[in-house]
């Protein structure tokens, strides 16, 4: 298991079958903190049924292994804080040789204070020495702290854009690229 901590203190590591609930909890908080009033009210308040059953498939697919690497951030008191998960690219994320990051996500509250860019460090760092040549991402399209959050690591848009059906709402989304193993994309 690979561990690294940043001298803020922010711990970055494999997830574990014991982060599963505390990643499902994050990533629903996160969701509703981050999209309130870009996707369906509804929807957000939807994903506060499905935490059990989330954890459940996480804790069975980590124990399955997968080509998807998980890590947390952490920090004493507070425990799990972030959590960020990478892979091969979707179909429509591009060429082979590039990963995709799925899942980059920070308690609301600790925002701010170096977790989020301690994960997409590590991200980074690992995703290149896995191989790939570059990743890709997909972000909500009015999300602008975000998209600034992404355009800061070096990722930018390509000019692709999906949606996806949130109760009955198209929701935008953009890809960004980024360069691996050398400067990040012009």
């Amino acid at each position: 298991m690979t561990a690294r901590t940043t001298p803020a203190g922010t711990r970055v590591r494999d997830m574990t079958v014991g982060d599963c609930e505390a990643v499902t909890r994050l990533r629903v908080r996160g969701w509703q903190a981050a999209y309130a009033g870009l996707v369906p009210q509804s929807y957000l308040d939807d994903m506060d049924l499905t935490v059990a059953e989330d954890a459940a498939r996480r804790r069975v697919a980590l124990t399955r292994g997968s080509a998807l690497v998980n890590m947390v951030a952490e920090r004493p008191g507070p425990g799990v804080i972030g959590w960020a998960c990478y892979g091969p690219c979707r179909g429509n994320g591009g060429p082979l040789a590039r990963g995709e990051l799925y899942a980059l996500y920070v308690a609301p509250e600790q925002i701010g204070t170096g977790a989020g860019r301690a994960l997409m460090a590590e991200v980074l760092a690992r995703a290149a020495a896995d191989g790939f040549t570059g990743l890709a991402l997909w972000v909500l399209k009015e999300n602008a702290p975000a998209r600034r959050f992404y355009e800061r690591a070096g990722f930018r848009p390509d000019g692709a854009e999906e949606s996806f059906e949130a109760d009955g709402v198209l929701v935008p989304e953009v890809r960004y690229v980024r360069a691996l193993g050398g400067p990040a994309a012009p």
